[in-house]
C-alpha cells in the first residue's frame, strides 16, 4: 500500500463521492491509479520514463561529464517491457479520467512514438501533437547528429466524442491575440527554478513551470482535478496550486517527494480575480440579435452594411433584416447575398458610428457587459 503524503489535503466531489486531492501518493503509478475510483479526474499530465537508449557516458569538449538520465526508473530491459508498462499505466489513466477529460503526455524521440501508438490502441483520441522547441537546448557535443532541440507532447481526449475543455480565447490572449500554434518556444528549466539537492540537480528531467502553466491554462478550469502519475519534483502540483486547480501527484522515489512537498508548500495561489481568463465564445451567454433592437442598441430602420460596403440591409422591428426582396436573420441574409452556404452575421454586418464602421458583434459585447448573463 502506498504512503499518502498530504500538502494540506482537501477533498473534491466526483459525482456522489469525494476523493482526497492536493496530495502526493508515494507509490508505483499503476498501483496508485488502481486504487482511485472510475472517472475521478479532469486531466492527466504524464511525463513517463523516456527509456533513453544511450551508448555510454557523454562528455563536453573540455572533458566535463554531461548529466543524463541514468536512474533505475528509466531503465527497461527491452522495448516489449517498456510497451507493457506503457499500456498498463495508460489503461488506468483512461479509466480514472472523466468522460470529457484529456491526457497530456510528453516524451522524446526515444519513446513518444511508442506511447502515441499505445494510447490510440487504448481508445484515446489524439487532438494535437505539440512540439516544445527549447530556446536553449543542450548542444550535440559529439557532432554526430542534429542538436536535439525539442520534445513532443501529445494531447488526447478520453474518446472521440469527448466534449473536452479548450480555452481558445485565453490561449489567443496569451499569444498577443494570435491563434496559438502547435510549436511552442520555451526555455528549458534553469536558473533559480532548477531545484537542487546539495548543489546537484534534484531531478534530471525537471520541466519548466511555463510549460505546465500553458497546458493547465489551456485545457482545465479552476477547481478541476489534475493528476500527474510521474510527479517528480512537483511542477504540475506547483502550477496547479497557483492556478486554482486541484492536483494529485504519484511518485515512488522518496527523494523527489520531499522536494515536491517543500516546493508546493511555498507556491502561492493567484488571487481569484487574476485567474479570470478570456472566455471562449462558445461559453459566453447567447444573445439574440433581437435583444439589441429591444434594448435600443440598434433602432428599427437602422442601415447595416458589410465591411466593404457592397451590400446593405435594413433592421426591422422584429430583429430580422431586409435587403431588397431578401428577408431573414442576420446570418441568413448575409449568406444569401454572398451566395455562400453560411455566414456569421455578427462579424459580417456593420453599422456606422461616428463616421466609422463597427461590427455588430461589438454591440453584442457591449450588451453583455451592461446586462451580464441574467
Amino acid at each position: 500500500m502506498g504512503v499518502v503524503l498530504p500538502v494540506k489535503t482537501r477533498r473534491a466531489r466526483v459525482g456522489s463521492q469525494a476523493i482526497a486531492v492536493d496530495r502526493i501518493i508515494r507509490d508505483d503509478c499503476v498501483a496508485a491509479m488502481r486504487a482511485l475510483p472510475d472517472a475521478c479526474v479532469d486531466m492527466i499530465f504524464a511525463d513517463p520514463p523516456y527509456n533513453l537508449q544511450l551508448g555510454g557516458d557523454l562528455f563536453r569538449p573540455e572533458g566535463g561529464r554531461v548529466d543524463a538520465v541514468t536512474d533505475d526508473w528509466d531503465r527497461f530491459d527491452t522495448f516489449a517491457a517498456y510497451d507493457r508498462f506503457t499500456r498498463e499505466w495508460l489503461a488506468e489513466a483512461r479509466r480514472i479520467l472523466k468522460p470529457d477529460g484529456t491526457l497530456w503526455v510528453i516524451g522524446s524521440y526515444h519513446n513518444i512514438f511508442r506511447v502515441g501508438s499505445a494510447l490510440q490502441d487504448e481508445g484515446f483520441w489524439i487532438l494535437n501533437d505539440i512540439v516544445w522547441r527549447k530556446a536553449n537546448p543542450m548542444p550535440n557535443f559529439k557532432g554526430t547528429r542534429f542538436t536535439n532541440a525539442h520534445e513532443t507532447l501529445i494531447w488526447a481526449s478520453r474518446g472521440e466524442g469527448s466534449r473536452y475543455t479548450f480555452n481558445y480565447q485565453a490561449m489567443k490572449a496569451l499569444n498577443d491575440e494570435l491563434q496559438m500554434r502547435s510549436d511552442w518556444v520555451l526555455p528549458i528549466c534553469g536558473g533559480p527554478e532548477r531545484l537542487k539537492i546539495n548543489g546537484t540537480k534534484a531531478h534530471p528531467t525537471q520541466k519548466p513551470e511555463a510549460l505546465l502553466y500553458r497546458i493547465l491554462l489551456a485545457t482545465t478550469k479552476p477547481g478541476d482535478v489534475v493528476l500527474d502519475p510521474f510527479f517528480g519534483t512537483g511542477t504540475t502540483g506547483a502550477v496547479a496550486r497557483r492556478l486554482g486547480r486541484h492536483w494529485i501527484g504519484i511518485e515512488r522515489e522518496s527523494k523527489y517527494v520531499a522536494v515536491a512537498e517543500e516546493r508546493i508548500a511555498a507556491s502561492l495561489p493567484l488571487d481569484e480575480s487574476a485567474m479570470t481568463v478570456m472566455a471562449s465564445k462558445r461559453t459566453q451567454p447567447r444573445v439574440a440579435f433581437g435583444a439589441l433592437v429591444e434594448s435600443g442598441a440598434l433602432a428599427p430602420g437602422a442601415i447595416l452594411c458589410d465591411a466593404r460596403r457592397r451590400w446593405t440591409a435594413i433592421v426591422r422591428a422584429d430583429g430580422s433584416l431586409a435587403a431588397g426582396t431578401e428577408t431573414g436573420s442576420i446570418h441568413k441574409v448575409g449568406a444569401t447575398l454572398q451566395g455562400a452556404p453560411s455566414c456569421n452575421g455578427w462579424t459580417f454586418w456593420h453599422v456606422e458610428r461616428a463616421g466609422a464602421l463597427v461590427a455588430i458583434d461589438v454591440l453584442r459585447q457591449d450588451y453583455l457587459l451592461q446586462h451580464g448573463d441574467g
